[in-house]
């Protein structure tokens, strides 16, 4: 197959909108369909120093609107689009499960995360997983809107019997 009679691949994988099948589960991360720029405090493992920094954070329906996929961009005038993707997550929610499966990948730090996502509060999703060093991580969406979200990430050393702040991120809408 020629370059020319290849589907482009961004149209392929992307869709416009949830699957009609299950809609109303579909909206726990299609809420976060769009963009958003991000205020992060992260600490750092070495130093024990929180460190800020800011990226773009982009989320869309694929799959025929089974899935919801984020990419994470940091600004790099290196990069003939300014920009470096830095991150991805595949959230696709398990109807035999009643749950979204989620796989978070960030191949510079050498981060390969596995959760599964559920409603919590009234007004979040908690996610419970591993990070592939097999320590219990817990990522908690709170505080959501239509235009922000606060976003935190818990790690437990001890199999969950005491966790840990390593992140902090404030999301603000911007698409």
């Amino acid at each position: 197959m020629s370059t020319s009679e290849r589907p482009d691949f961004a149209r392929a994988i992307t869709a416009d909108g949830p699957t009609p099948l299950y809609p109303r589960r579909m909206v726990r991360f299609g809420q976060f369909v769009g963009s958003w720029d991000v205020h992060s405090k992260r600490l750092d493992d070495e130093s024990g120093e929180w460190v800020e920094s800011d990226f773009r954070w982009i989320v869309s329906y694929i799959l025929e609107g089974r899935a919801v996929q984020d990419v994470q961009l940091v600004a790099n005038d290196a990069e003939p689009s300014g920009w470096e993707t830095v991150s991805t997550a595949l959230r696709v929610y398990d109807r035999l499960m009643g749950a979204w499966r989620v796989n978070y990948v960030e191949p510079r730090r050498g981060e390969f995360c596995q959760l599964v996502a559920t409603p919590h509060r009234s007004d979040g999703i908690r996610q419970d997983g591993t990070r592939n060093d097999d320590k219990l991580i817990r990522w908690n969406f709170s505080g959501i809107t239509e235009d922000s979200y606060t976003w935190e990430s818990w790690v437990s050393d001890d199999e969950g019997v005491t966790w840990w702040l390593q992140e902090h991120n404030e999301g603000r809408r911007i698409v």
